[in-house]
């Protein structure tokens, strides 16, 4: 597997940092590490995970508005729709055992764009969800990097290996 070249955040560490452990008002540190990453092509996000934050019109929502727009790039590029189609093909497949509610739900979401972006750019995604082999009622992140040889972290392995310290 080839170096990746940049972090692509899921909506879940957008998520769980603003609403539990890097929450604004506890590590207001993170969010402007965070910031300069994108700044300099590091990490970023794609115009689904941006569009699923804002459906929360919350903080972090307005933080994303005022602040990361810079770190989204747009996932309409006619390789990550190909590769998005693959992927759909894939979950769907009927010797994946995702339950059909699962499926639908995984398809509907940012996730499979996400990873469509990542493989056809060669990024990291960055992910609070993990690899859970045999699981049905749900389509892990982690499951489909693996089925299509992408790779993925947490949070903090990203932070370790771009030696962030808050």
């Amino acid at each position: 597997m080839k170096t990746a070249v940049g972090y692509l955040i899921d909506a879940s560490v957008f998520i769980q940092a603003a609403r539990q452990y890097y929450a604004f008002d506890i590590v207001p540190s993170f969010w402007p590490r965070l910031l300069n990453l994108a700044a300099d092509g590091t990490v970023f996000t794609i115009d689904r995970v941006y569009d699923e934050i804002l459906r929360g019109k919350d903080a972090l929502a307005a933080w994303m508005v005022q602040h990361f727009s810079h770190g989204v790039v747009c996932s309409e590029e006619s390789s990550v729709v190909e590769t998005y189609s693959g992927i759909i093909k894939w979950v769907f497949d009927p010797n994946q055992e995702f339950r059909d509610y699962a499926r639908n739900e995984f398809a509907s979401g940012a996730d499979p764009w996400l990873i469509a972006y990542a493989a056809v750019h060669n990024c990291c995604v960055v992910t609070q969800e993990t690899y859970k082999p045999g699981i049905m009622r749900k389509v892990p992140i982690p499951n489909v990097c693996r089925g299509f040889n992408v790779q993925y972290t947490d949070t903090f392995e990203m932070m370790r290996r771009l030696a962030v310290a808050i």
